[in-house]
């Protein structure tokens, strides 16, 4: 299923690399898009990585009692000791993988590919980061939890310790009151006991949000990341030569 996008292509001449960002339950890409411009002061762009920020399919979303919404997946409950419902994970994983298959067709390896996400989309780039496809560069994810006994526990406790992982970045207000600090930072400490890298970050001002000190930290940690490439001078032009000094024509 190709998802709608709102796309920003790199602001350089080079693309050599793609961030992908989800969007938190009920949300757009639109939404989000407008989101970053109000706290920035501008789009999400960079030299040379392009920037997708998707919409969600619209679904019947049980937390709002059955009422379509725009979601990456349902869930019975916001609680993380709630069990997950992984046939309706499996349905994101399949539209997911084709976004990254269709990144890969573009000539980005995976590993220069970074997901994140704000929410449900963060637990929506765990998902990808951490069990779907390990290759990625990184994972961010802002206010987001893995729900307990998670697939994506039991994906990683089955791989070997010199596995490439993608770096993880989770970021996590302190007054949030949707999903509680608790639920982030046992989310990171989890991850952490499975061999994951990477820092969590409380915010001490922060509800259920997104503020513009984390949007500027993954800004950061996106091009430590991506890189840019450091391109090659082009060679100086050969000198010329005295076409009398020989009358010997062909190819060099």
């Amino acid at each position: 299923m190709r998802l709608i996008e709102k796309v920003f292509k790199p602001t350089g001449q080079k693309h050599a690399g793609t961030l992908i960002f989800f969007h938190g339950s009920g949300d757009s890409g639109s939404g989000l898009t407008e989101w970053i411009r109000f706290l920035l002061g501008r789009d999400l762009e960079f030299p040379h990585i392009k920037v997708i920020i998707p919409t969600a399919p619209v679904q019947p979303y049980t937390p709002m009692g059955g009422e379509n919404s725009n979601v990456w997946f349902n869930r019975k409950r916001i609680e993380m000791d709630c069990p997950e419902i992984r046939t309706s994970l499996a349905s994101i994983y399949d539209t997911v993988n084709e976004l990254l298959v269709r990144e890969m067709a573009s000539g980005t390896p995976l590993n220069r590919i970074v997901v994140g996400g704000f929410s449900m989309g963060g637990a929506l780039a765990m998902h990808t980061g951490f069990h779907l496809n390990r290759d990625l560069a990184g994972v961010f994810a802002i206010s987001s939890f893995l729900n307990t006994g998670s697939i994506v526990y039991e994906s990683l406790g089955c791989v070997s310790q010199d596995e490439h992982l993608p770096e993880l970045l989770m970021m996590h207000g302190e007054r949030d009151d949707l999903v509680p600090l608790e639920w982030g930072q046992t989310t990171f400490d989890e991850l952490a006991k499975l061999g994951v890298r990477g820092q969590f970050v409380p915010h001490r001002n922060a509800l259920h949000e997104i503020k513009k000190d984390q949007l500027l930290r993954v800004i950061d940690w996106v091009q430590k990341l991506i890189p840019e490439p450091q391109y090659e001078a082009s060679p100086p032009p050969a000198p010329k030569t005295d076409s009398t000094k020989s009358t010997k024509k062909g190819k060099l």
